[in-house]
C-alpha cells in the first residue's frame, strides 16, 4: 500500500466522523493552540484515531484535527504538528496536508513560533510570511513522484499567494494589529541556531528562522494549494540577546499572544474562505 492509499484511508476515516468538507485548513503552532476554541459546532478528532496520521512529543502541541466553522467557513485546524526533528522524515512531516487536500482545503493557513533573525524585530511582533528558504537539507518530495498527488516538479514563486498576504493585512486592521513582512527561513533542529548561523541567515536575507512550515508548504505546493503563512516571533535569535534560548520562551511568548492571534485567525479565515 503506498502514500496516495493511506492518504486516502486518512481521508475516510476523518470523514466517517465528520460530515463537513472544509475550504480553509489551519495549522498552529508552538503554544498557539488556544484557537481552537472559536471553531463553532466543533468535531474533535485525536491525531491517534486518524489512520497513518503522525503524533507530535512535543509540549505545547495537542494533537488533534477540528473541524467546524470559522466566521461561517468550513474549516479544518490542526491544533499541534509534527516535525523534522522528532525523527520523521520530511514526507511525513508533510502528510497531514495531502489529507486536508484530500478533504477539500483549497487555502492553508500556516503559523509558526519563530526566532527574530531580523534586529528590528522583536518578541510578539506578527510577521506576514512572504517567502521562505528551505535549509533543512532534505525536502518532502524527494523519491518516485505519484501525479494524482502532483507534478514531478512543482513551481514554488507563489505559494504564499498574495491574497492570502492582503488577508493578513485586512485582518490586522480590522483587530488594530500591526504586521510586519518577511522571509522565513526553516531549519532543522532540534538545536537552536548558533551566533554564526544567524549572521549567515541575515545575509540570504531571512527574517525570522525556525523548525516547520517549509515541508508543510512545500507539499501544499505539490498539491495545488495556497500558503497563507505568518511567524510569531517568540525571541531574538542567537546573537540578538543576551539571555539563553529556550522553549520555554517561546511558549511564554505564544501565550501572551494568543488573543490578539486568535482574532487575526478569524479574519484571515473569513477572507479566504
Amino acid at each position: 500500500m503506498g502514500l496516495y492509499d493511506h492518504i486516502q484511508e486518512a481521508v475516510a476515516g476523518i470523514r466517517s466522523r465528520a460530515a463537513i468538507q472544509p475550504a480553509v485548513g489551519v495549522i498552529l503552532g508552538s503554544g498557539l493552540g488556544a484557537f481552537a476554541a472559536k471553531v463553532e459546532r466543533p468535531v474533535k478528532i485525536s491525531y491517534q484515531d486518524i489512520p497513518h496520521f503522525p503524533t507530535s512529543s512535543v509540549v505545547g502541541h495537542a494533537g488533534e484535527l477540528i473541524l467546524g466553522t470559522i466566521r461561517k467557513v468550513p474549516t479544518a485546524i490542526m491544533s499541534g504538528r509534527v516535525h523534522y526533528y522528532e525523527g520523521y522524515p520530511l514526507e511525513t512531516v508533510g502528510f497531514p496536508v495531502r489529507v486536508l487536500a484530500g478533504l477539500g482545503v483549497k487555502s492553508l493557513v500556516v503559523t509558526n513560533a519563530a526566532g527574530a533573525v531580523n534586529p528590528t524585530f522583536a518578541p510578539g511582533d506578527f510577521m506576514v510570511i512572504v517567502d521562505h528558504i528551505n535549509l533543512t537539507g532534505a525536502n518532502p518530495l524527494r523519491g518516485v513522484n505519484d501525479e494524482r498527488l502532483g507534478p514531478r516538479f512543482p513551481d514554488m514563486s507563489s505559494t504564499y499567494f498574495e491574497a492570502g498576504r492582503k488577508a493578513w493585512h485586512d485582518a490586522s486592521r480590522e483587530v488594530g494589529i500591526a504586521l510586519r513582512e518577511g522571509v522565513y527561513c526553516g531549519l532543522a533542529g532540534p538545536s537552536y541556531e548558533t551566533p554564526a548561523e544567524i549572521r549567515m541567515l541575515q545575509r540570504i536575507g531571512a527574517d525570522t528562522v525556525g523548525m516547520s512550515t517549509v515541508a508543510e508548504a512545500i507539499v501544499a505546493a505539490h498539491a495545488g494549494i495556497k500558503v497563507a503563512g505568518l511567524s510569531v516571533v517568540t525571541n531574538r535569535a542567537a546573537g540578538l540577546s543576551s539571555s539563553p534560548l529556550s522553549h520555554d520562551e517561546v511558549k511564554e511568548v505564544g501565550a501572551r499572544v494568543q488573543g490578539a492571534l486568535c482574532d487575526l485567525l478569524s479574519g484571515v479565515i473569513g477572507r479566504l474562505g
